[in-house]
């Protein structure tokens, strides 16, 4: 590596996001898609990930983008996501972190509406950072429009050192199992809430069940096998009006097996709300990759649990999905469309967030370092 690598971090909700807006090495591929397959295969491009990413420059649970060409003048720029394990196909947190760069940066000008679409081409598809400023030019928050997203399967069994749990998989940009807190104890027979001190054991449990999930037949994309696989484990749980869990075996996964899933959907409009104004409130942890965790609420998850929670009656067309992290933070997800996903009814969630910029940094490599390009401990 010849020059320093220029970078820009955000953090979207407490997710990291670190921007290589000029990777120092040609990533070739006629579309993005098609850059993550060559960018996979290259022991030189996933050196640069793993440069970037690993300790002592990154850590276990870092996530970035390498800025790359659209697939054609219909997107603004293209992205490849990185995290630890590899490229991913989605990431909304990131998304939300582009557009508001995009704008900062100068590479997007701010439309006079106050509302500025930035438009991205990913691995998955092309998506939409939508960007709100205020009157003094002050960003405000940023729209992740997603790809249409969708209930795959409800109430899958899986083996886990927890018994057999039951989980639903959604489609949101990448494959996720949605699992239920309710019924889980610890150890010591307690119940689970999403809830730091019990990061550990969802972190297990999210490696056992994207494991489990691994031959199951449902997770493969039905016509671009680049996006099979379960990507991560949503374990989430339903708040009332006051933050307090009312999550009960009955609702999301596990509940009414059979009940016909996406051949359902819109049945039984706003069943799930928990607010008064009729939105659906949830918190959640998302474990993901080899178990990394999501900080934030994650935005293609968001997505797969709006995907999924329409599918199943439990949100309606014109609801709200709160969606909260484990440290707190919040997404807020509606329903911009109606559409197909995987040859089924789908709808195109819109995940309202913001980012925020937190450092830009140079990094170097020394010849003499044998760390490079570094390690992870976990």
């Amino acid at each position: 590596m010849a020059h320093p690598i220029t970078t820009v971090d955000y953090h979207t909700a407490g997710e990291p996001f670190r921007i290589v807006p000029m990777p120092p090495l040609d990533i070739p591929g006629d579309t993005v898609a098609e850059k993550r397959m060559n960018a996979i295969a290259s022991a030189e491009i996933d050196g640069l990930r793993r440069f970037l990413c690993y300790e002592p420059r990154g850590h276990a649970d870092m996530y970035g983008g390498f800025i790359t060409d659209p697939d054609d003048e219909g997107a603004h720029f293209g992205v490849l996501f990185w995290h630890k394990d590899g490229f991913s196909t989605a990431c909304g947190h990131g998304t939300i972190a582009l557009g508001i760069w995009a704008l900062r940066s100068g590479l997007v000008a701010p439309d006079p509406s106050g509302s500025t679409d930035v438009v991205i081409d990913v691995p998955s598809g092309r998506v939409t950072a939508r960007v709100h400023m205020d009157a003094d030019g002050r960003t405000t928050s940023a729209d992740f429009v997603n790809v249409p997203s969708t209930l795959i399967a409800e109430s899958v069994p899986v083996e886990t050192s927890h018994g057999t749990v039951t989980v639903d998989l959604a489609w949101g940009g990448a494959i996720y199992a949605c699992l239920n807190v309710a019924g889980l104890s610890n150890t010591g027979g307690a119940s689970l809430s999403v809830a730091a001190e019990n990061l550990p054991t969802f972190i297990r449990l999210g490696r056992e069940v994207k494991a489990a999930l691994a031959g199951d037949s449902r997770i493969e994309h039905p016509t671009d096998p680049r996006l099979s696989g379960v990507y991560g484990t949503i374990i989430y749980e339903t708040l009332d009006g006051a933050g307090t869990s009312t999550t009960s075996p009955a609702e999301g996964a596990g509940a009414a097996e059979g009940a016909g899933a996406a051949e359902g959907a819109g049945a039984a409009e706003g069943a799930g709300a928990t607010e008064p104004d009729g939105s659906l409130h949830q918190r959640n942890v998302t474990i993901f990759a080899d178990g990394q965790v999501d900080r934030s609420p994650c935005g293609s998850g968001t997505s797969a649990r709006v995907g999924a929670l329409w599918s199943q009656g439990l949100l309606a067309h014109d609801g709200e999905l709160i969606h909260d992290s484990i440290v707190g933070t919040r997404f807020r997800a509606r329903i911009l469309d109606e559409g197909q996903a995987l040859g089924r009814p789908a709808v195109v969630p819109i995940v309202t967030g913001s980012a925020y910029e937190v450092a830009r940094s140079e990094f170097t490599l020394d010849p003499d370092d044998s760390l490079v390009p570094g390690f992870v401990l976990r």
